[in-house]
């Protein structure tokens, strides 16, 4: 179901919003109704942390010196 709204705004933006509506072949109130459903729509991000979750596990035995890993690692990249 629709319902009306009355909005009061300065003319030469109703005349910059006519334009951009007539250049989308869009009506203005169907801009509006899209921009208060973006606004008013809960944001689906995701956490940080739940990113962190899902990348993969490095395959690195408990007891390894990361320090040596790293720069062996280096050293075939850069070959030093």
């Amino acid at each position: 179901m629709k319902a009306r709204l009355n909005i009061t705004i300065d003319n030469a933006v109703l005349e910059d919003a006519k334009a951009y509506a007539t250049k989308q072949n869009r009506s203005v109130s169907d801009l509006v109704e899209t921009y208060f459903k973006k606004i008013t729509k809960p944001a689906k991000r995701k956490s940080i942390l739940d990113l962190v979750e899902k990348l993969e596990k490095p395959d690195i035995p408990h007891d390894a010196d990361l320090k040596e890993l790293y720069y062996k690692e280096n050293a075939k990249k850069y070959g030093f």
